[in-house]
């Protein structure tokens, strides 16, 4: 049996997780390990806090208080909000732990076995005043790549770039606020240069199943060039370098935080009274399927530098999916701490403590996963998943049939009458017919429905068509990690199943064809065990509820050992309850959330409007501006980019010069379309290589949350290379 081994971003121990946190990794990885267990796989989900590096000691020094506290207060605050929030880890570590020293200095005296370490002085800001070397996040500058004055000693956080602190313009201490000189320290650099052939094949071996995100991200920095990069930094707060004469050293975040998923795996292993069992999930092995769900920000570290980790040591596992989202925003506006803009987990808990409104969140969420752009979060959207979705359609479905089997039928699962004594074997062979060949829906009613008209009316078999294609379409979907796209499938199933019972109308055939009445609520009582597994990986809680209120199994994925070998997600398929059995008496799944609930909450955040919100650093003065000139152009040729879906390669006009533009529009505009169209473009921009072709410039166009897209045109004719200001 394949083991499925997953892991979730570690959350860096200097402050609580907000909603953008669980969209990015936890939910996501949540719902996808719930999927697995359900399926009977075995499944490991594993986790932590990262609690070493200089933003601890800057949030230490900031409340006066020492490293430890900080890193306790927020390591069990964010382990507390995980739980209530129903993420399922197998294990919730820390990086603090005695266990993770010693393996990330295993590690680092094998790098240094194996001549993958080499030791130098080199320059470093020097705090003259505090008398101290600064670590990246002690020294702030002005970007070397955009120019942004808000970047930090490593990385920038406007452009992303990374790059070596002395390469930082314009430099001032954090500490002091002074300029920092350059001294010379010793430190140890790791060779990720000798990697760069191998990582580059292993990068591209994974580009069918990885994102563009994630392979733009990961082809970005490898077309830069690997170089050796310090493995080491000055600083009292960390895992020591496990060497004599490395007194103040520590071994650097880069490569030590990573090793939290492995020493997290050796502490669940003790935990379980098999110390070596980590192995079982670590090693490389046939039987071994890694998956790493992070945020965009962290996807170099698990596409570069923890492959080349785990390169080194030879015969680990590497991550074979790296599903990472982009940004959660709130309200329209990115989430800021300082404008109180955005929603932490642990005052959402605070307000929606109910395990029913827990999962009208996580379903939020997870109907607005940034799979593949920024998304958003509102309160009124959560409002309205919830009434309109939840509580009218999945709830509303098991309410409605759990009423009526307590009003009719005494509260149990109907005893089939004779004429229909044979239905759970037609119902198995009505599913296997379904299943045996990889026909469409429409397909399948026309070759099969005629075949099983003799025990199933054409809405019983087409709710039982949804459930059998509903299914294999969810399944398909979490393996290739469409989660967004499995939700709305699973909807879709329940929103079949509220239509069978309207059409089936038992409230009319309980007095004109009791036999008939009994048929149709045996079919949803199944249907309800069913919703409430395939809902399962996204409301825990309420699919729990649900299970229990028909005393049946009320396992939702959480982790568990004997689930290993059962396949509950197949039994959605089959007629698992027995005829008679007692159900439990109704309870509402989903309540209201009225709007001023909804009003309480906006009241909470930041009142000001988006443009009134933009800082200081933010705005762009016009001279700025007028630095990006852009031009009208005509359209005078189109065509599309071989194996490309979205690009058009076009040749346009501009001011009598033809130059030519790709353009990810194919989805959109016909390249037929395009030929004498007037488009705006930006007409100075560096030229840029896609799919093997350059590039020269870029064609404005608008699009919305839905990924739609249009162009930007004019209301009147303008000559090629008017100015548009």
């Amino acid at each position: 049996m394949k083991r499925r081994l997953i892991t979730a971003a570690l959350p860096y121990a200097n402050g609580f997780i907000h909603l953008g946190h669980c969209a990015g990794a936890y939910i996501p990885a949540d719902m996808y390990a719930r999927f697995l267990r359900l399926n009977g796989e075995q499944t490991l989900f594993v986790c932590g806090s990262d609690e070493y590096g200089v933003a601890i000691t800057i949030s230490a020094e900031a409340e006066g208080v020492t490293p430890r506290d900080i890193i306790d207060k927020y390591h069990f605050a964010n382990s507390e909000a995980f739980a209530r929030l129903g993420i399922s880890f197998d294990i919730y570590s820390r990086t603090s732990e005695p266990e993770h020293t010693r393996a990330a200095q295993e590690f680092f005296l094998d790098w240094l076995r194996k001549g993958l370490l080499v030791e130098r002085e080199e320059g470093q800001f020097y705090d003259e005043v505090a008398k101290m070397f600064l670590p990246d996040r002690y020294v702030e500058g002005v970007c070397p790549n955009c120019g942004s004055d808000k970047a930090r000693g490593d990385q920038c956080e406007n452009c992303g770039a990374y790059y070596n602190q002395i390469e930082l313009k314009n430099p001032r201490s954090k500490v002091s606020g002074q300029t920092p000189v350059i001294r010379k320290t010793k430190h140890w650099y790791f060779k990720l240069n000798e990697f760069q052939e191998a990582i580059e094949v292993y990068a591209e071996s994974r580009a069918a199943y990885w994102k563009d995100n994630v392979m733009q991200q990961t082809r970005s920095w490898l077309k830069q060039g690997l170089a050796e990069r310090a493995a080491s930094r000055d600083l009292s707060w960390g895992v020591p370098v496990p060497l004599p004469d490395a007194d103040g050293k520590v071994i650097y975040v880069w490569f030590e935080a990573v090793l939290g998923y492995i020493s997290a795996t050796k502490i669940w292993a003790q935990n379980q009274g098999t110390p070596e069992a980590w192995r079982d999930w670590w090693k490389k092995s046939d039987d071994n399927i890694y998956t790493a769900f992070l945020g965009k920000d962290n996807i170099v570290f698990h596409t570069i530098i923890f492959p080349i980790i785990l390169m080194a040591a030879d015969d680990y596992v590497l991550p074979a999916y790296v599903p990472a989202n982009e940004f959660l925003n709130f309200e329209g506006q990115k989430f800021s701490k300082s404008r109180n803009w955005g929603v932490y987990a642990r005052d959402f808990l605070q307000d929606f403590p109910e395990p029913a409104q827990i999962d009208a969140l996580r379903y939020t969420i997870a109907a607005n996963l940034p799979e593949t752009r920024d998304s958003d979060f509102s309160w009124k959207d959560f409002q309205v998943k919830n009434n309109n979705e939840l509580a009218a359609v999945f709830g509303n479905f098991v309410n409605r049939t759990a009423q009526f089997l307590h009003k009719y039928f005494g509260g149990a699962v109907p005893v089939l009458p004779e004429r229909f004594a044979k239905l759970p074997e037609a119902w198995e062979l009505l599913t296997d017919d379904l299943k045996r060949e990889p026909l469409g829906r429409e397909e399948s009613r026309a070759k099969y429905e005629s075949k099983h008209l003799r025990y199933f009316n054409p809405d019983e078999f087409a709710v039982l068509s949804a459930l059998e294609f509903g299914t294999r379409r969810i399944a398909e979907c979490y393996h290739s990690f469409r989660l967004r796209e499995a939700l709305l499938e699973t909807m879709n199933v329940a929103r079949a199943a509220n239509k069978f019972f309207n059409d089936a109308a038992p409230w009319k055939t309980v007095k004109t064809d009791p036999d008939q009445c009994a048929k149709t609520l045996y079919v949803c009582a199944q249907l309800v065990r069913s919703l409430a597994v395939m809902f399962a990986p996204v409301t825990p809680n309420s699919s729990a509820e649900a299970l229990r209120m028909l005393n049946t199994d009320s396992y939702t994925g959480e982790p568990d050992a004997k689930a290993a070998g059962v396949n509950r997600w197949n039994d959605v398929l089959h007629p698992l309850l027995a005829q008679g059995a007692m159900t439990a008496p109704p309870k509402i799944l989903f309540g209201k959330i009225e709007d001023a609930t909804v009003e309480k909450q906006l009241s909470k955040m930041g009142t000001a409007t988006a443009a009134e919100t933009v800082t200081e650093e933010e705005l762009l003065g016009i001279d700025d501006f007028r630095k990006i000139q852009l031009r009208t152009a005509k359209v005078i040729a189109a065509e599309r980019v071989p194996k490309s879906e979205k690009l058009l390669k076009l040749r346009v006009e501009i001011a009598g010069k033809e130059r030519q533009i790709l353009a990810g529009i194919a989805k959109f505009y016909t390249p037929e379309e395009m030929t004498g169209k007037t488009v705006v473009v930006a007409a100075n921009l560096k030229p840029a290589k896609l799919m093997g072709l350059e590039s020269q410039g870029m064609l404005l166009a608008a699009n919305d949350d839905e990924g739609n897209l249009a162009l930007v045109t004019l209301e009147r004719e303008m000559p090629s290379g008017a100015e548009v200001r």
